[in-house]
């Protein structure tokens, strides 16, 4: 997609055209190349030459034009589209779909959305958590039996931590996640502790055990995963490391249907 390309067919159809674009510029243009030579520092990002918020109302383009403009600009995506009605039902079905492995699905706030049943059976049923609490941070610093269960609950427990501490940095003004680090601050003596240090990581593949008071020792390979269409939302799966952990998990599932 280049500027010019479609330039004339918005003309034709009678929108204004921002004088202060400059034409030409597409990925492989003089004018790319020109830009793409620039030191770091010196100015001239294509980002900051192209004011593409106005430029894409101009040309009319769709969301995905839009999106595909500003990669093309080096700058980050748009913010994505509000969630369609159908989104919950959607997410509960691919949390089911990934049984018997425990599944869940939080948003940029680790609010838990949906969970399957092997996420109750086997670490916790988030449905059990105060109004306002059902997130991932609150379970994981304020559940003693999430924390007796795990059996290297501190790592996981900063691992978790670093990865939010990461989100809040990039939101600094959301008042559900300054909201959130004041409960957690005044519930969590370890989490208050923690937080002071500023710890910063993002996801890194993990496996974790679990002792389950029923079933035994449960050992689960972590997987993150992101929605194209909402990429705010993140899906972990929680897939049974041996033949063993698969049958206990198993277990669990068949006890609860008696």
């Amino acid at each position: 997609m280049t500027i010019v390309a479609r330039r004339k067919p918005v003309l034709e159809a009678g929108s204004a055209w921002p004088g202060s674009v400059r034409l030409g510029w597409s990925p492989g243009s003089a004018t790319a190349r020109r830009e793409a030579a620039l030191p770091a520092g010196a100015g001239g990002h294509r980002g900051e030459l192209l004011d593409v918020v106005p430029l894409a109302r101009a040309l009319l383009l769709t969301a995905d034009q839009h999106r595909h403009l500003r990669e093309l600009a080096g700058l980050p995506p748009p913010e994505p589209l509000p969630p369609e009605g159908d989104l919950l039902p959607r997410l509960q079905l691919l949390v089911d779909s990934a049984a018997p492995s425990p599944a869940s699905v939080y948003d940029s706030h680790f609010d838990y959305l949906v969970w399957n049943e092997p996420y109750v059976r086997v670490r916790h049923d988030p449905g059990s958590l105060p109004a306002g609490r059902r997130n991932m941070l609150w379970m994981m610093f304020t559940d003693p039996g999430n924390r007796a269960r795990m059996v290297r609950w501190e790592s996981a427990a900063r691992a978790v931590l670093s990865q939010f501490r990461a989100v809040v940095g990039r939101r600094p003004d959301d008042p559900r996640l300054a909201e959130l680090v004041a409960a957690l601050a005044e519930a969590s003596p370890q989490f208050r502790a923690w937080w002071d240090e500023y710890p910063v990581r993002y996801f890194r593949p993990a496996t974790i055990g679990i002792r389950h008071p029923r079933a035994g020792l449960i050992t689960l390979q972590m997987f993150q995963l992101r929605l194209v269409d909402q990429p705010d939302l993140v899906a972990v799966i929680q897939v049974p490391a041996s033949q063993a952990s698969l049958a206990r998990v198993n277990s669990l599932l068949v006890a609860a249907e008696r």
